[in-house]
């Protein structure tokens, strides 16, 4: 294969229609992140599956350990599956085959049944469908750099974002009203039967040909990325060979421009208090704020919306203002918002200043894909993704340590904001002394 320069594969693609078939994989993915891995089978399978699970280890231990398992390997093969994607010049085929598999035990789950017989069916498919579907973002985000130049990065990252929030919202209210809402033995407006869990096994089905649908158009769209020379050796390595070649690239990333690798950690933190937000905010809205469960899922809604059009509007700052100034402005905004909601009480405050606070997550994960989109040196956007992956998982523990930590010292349920601000604190206070991307892309 006739290898080109990477500088030469920036933009290549970066017509309208090209965005699009790429922000509906976004849209698409949501059927296995909001239905699959979060609000619907996840809970399947500790409340009905594993409800009479014999023993003294309750279904969802099972289930975090099982989710664990797969956090660890994507951690331990995210950075040299993204380095090989790039050295071969397989990214679309690495992103259909992953995103293949991800369907693929999706669809399976349809197996599981209502009997605690069938729970270690349900976490395997569901361990695996999360590995595989978390190593597909790799090439995934990659592929931005191919649909987007260096003046519309920023927008096509908060319109990839924005579609991941949309496309769950919509198929989330699909699964809801069409399979799960109401009482006995049928649900949904379309009468689901729930004898053996038949209604949301269904669902689950739905989610996998939904993902399917929507996955196809940057298959096709997209062209695969050609091999490059910016990284010599990576393509004929072998498995451990990969190790070695990606600690000799972060040897010379570490000794060329520090800036990446210390905007890798502040990324990780501060992803983490991002996803802190969303993991304990129902919890705070209920035990402090007043909430009932009909609020929650109403917030949950307008919270999805809130951050999807803000991620949309923050692209055009992040391409004139640049990644850094959005990150760092959206970060102190979640920080007042959180300091406010520390003293404020009453379902009316957390709406006005939960849904102030939501305005800045969307523009904070999607400036920070772009601001990595723009450090990354041309051909090798896959190994910084998978480094941007792994250090994500390994400081995934940030946010509920420290939410946990304030929460018992002080014994209150609110006292779990500051924990999350901390964290929050503390990727921007790393993140400040990274110097901001340049602009433009350099030949490799």
């Amino acid at each position: 294969m006739t290898e080109v320069n990477a500088a030469e594969t920036v933009g290549e693609a970066a017509g309208r229609g090209q965005v699009v078939a790429w922000g509906l994989w976004d849209w698409g993915s949501s059927a296995f992140q909001a239905v699959t891995l979060t609000f619907v089978f996840s809970v399947y399978l500790t409340d009905k599956v594993g409800d009479d699970l014999p023993g003294d280890t309750p279904a969802s231990a099972w289930l975090g350990w099982a989710l664990a398992a797969a956090g660890l390997v994507v951690a331990l093969t995210a950075p040299v599956c993204g380095q090989y994607f790039d050295a071969v010049g397989s990214r679309k085929r690495a992103l259909a085959t992953l995103t293949a598999l991800t369907v693929g035990a999706m669809s399976l789950m349809f197996f599981v049944h209502d009997d605690y017989h069938d729970l270690w069916l349900g976490l395997a498919l569901l361990a695996f469908a999360s590995a595989v579907f978390e190593l597909a973002g790799v090439p995934y985000n990659a592929m931005m750099r191919q649909v987007s130049t260096p003046a519309t990065v920023g927008r096509v990252s908060g319109f990839g974002w924005a579609m991941g929030y949309f496309g769950g919202i919509v198929l989330l209210l699909i699964c809801y009203v069409g399979f799960l809402a109401g009482d006995g033995d049928t649900r949904g407006v379309l009468g689901m039967p729930t004898d053996q869990g038949l209604n949301v096994r269904l669902a689950i089905v739905l989610a996998a040909v939904w993902f399917t649908v929507f996955a196809l158009p940057v298959l096709f769209a997209v062209p695969e990325l050609p091999r490059t020379t910016a990284d010599p050796g990576a393509a004929r390595a072998g498995l451990l060979g990969s190790y070695r070649v990606l600690w000799r690239d972060v040897r010379e990333l570490w000794a060329r421009d520090r800036h990446t690798v210390w905007f890798l950690l502040a990324s990780a933190v501060f992803r983490d208090g991002l996803a802190g937000v969303f993991t304990f905010g129902a919890v705070l809205a209920v035990q402090v704020y007043g909430f009932a469960d009909a609020d929650v899922l109403l917030f949950g809604i307008a919270a999805n919306v809130v951050a999807g059009a803000a991620a949309i509007a923050a692209g055009r700052f992040d391409d004139t203002l640049g990644p850094k100034r959005v990150i760092v402005a959206s970060l102190i905004g979640m920080l007042a918002c959180g300091l406010v909601l520390l003293v404020v009480s009453g379902s009316l405050m957390f709406w006005i200043f939960g849904l102030a606070l939501t305005v800045f997550v969307g523009p904070a994960q999607a400036s920070a894909r772009s601001f990595l989109a723009r450090l990354a040196p041309p051909g090798r956007e896959g190994q910084l993704f998978g480094l941007y992956t792994t250090t994500g998982r390994a400081v995934s523990f940030l946010a509920p340590l420290l939410f946990g930590v304030f929460v018992s010292v002080f014994h209150s349920d609110r006292a779990g904001i500051a924990g999350l601000l901390v964290v929050l604190a503390a990727g921007l206070l790393v993140l400040l002394p990274v110097r901001a991307p340049a602009s433009t892309v350099t030949a490799a």
